[in-house]
C-alpha cells in the first residue's frame, strides 16, 4: 500500500508541476497578444509587433521591388512557397536586407522603406 501511496503522491507532483509550466506558457503568450492573429497572407505593419498602418504584400509579385509610403518596423507572413525581403532604403537598395522566411512573425530590425517578393 505504501508503493501506491508514493506512486500517488509522485502523480499529484508530476501533475501539479505541469500544471506550473502551463500556466507560465500562458503568461508568455500573453506577451505576444500585440500581435494580430497569424492568417494567410503577408503584411507590413509600421509599428512594431504587428501594429499601426496594415499594407498587404501580394505573394505573387516574384521579383518586383515596392517602395512604402509609409516605412515598415514588422512583418507577418504565412505562406509557404514566398517569403519577404526587406530593405531599409527606396528602390530595394540599403547597406542591409533582411528576409522573413515563408512564415514568420517578427519586428525588423530596422525601418523598410521598401521590399521584394522571393521563392522561399
Amino acid at each position: 500500500m505504501f508503493t501506491s501511496r508514493a506512486k500517488f503522491h509522485a502523480t499529484v507532483a508530476t501533475v501539479a508541476t505541469m500544471a506550473a509550466a502551463l500556466i507560465g506558457l500562458g503568461a508568455g503568450t500573453a506577451n505576444a497578444a500585440g500581435w494580430p492573429p497569424l492568417q494567410e497572407g503577408a503584411y507590413l505593419y509600421s509599428g512594431t509587433q504587428g501594429s499601426g498602418t496594415v499594407s498587404t504584400v501580394d505573394l505573387g509579385d516574384f521579383g518586383t521591388c515596392h517602395t512604402l509610403s509609409t516605412p515598415a518596423r514588422s512583418l507577418q507572413i504565412a505562406n509557404g512557397s514566398a517569403s519577404v525581403v526587406v530593405y531599409p532604403a527606396a528602390a530595394c537598395t540599403g547597406a542591409t536586407s533582411w528576409a522573413s522566411g515563408s512564415l514568420a512573425q517578427s519586428d525588423l530590425p530596422y525601418a523598410a522603406l521598401s521590399y521584394r517578393v522571393v521563392p522561399a
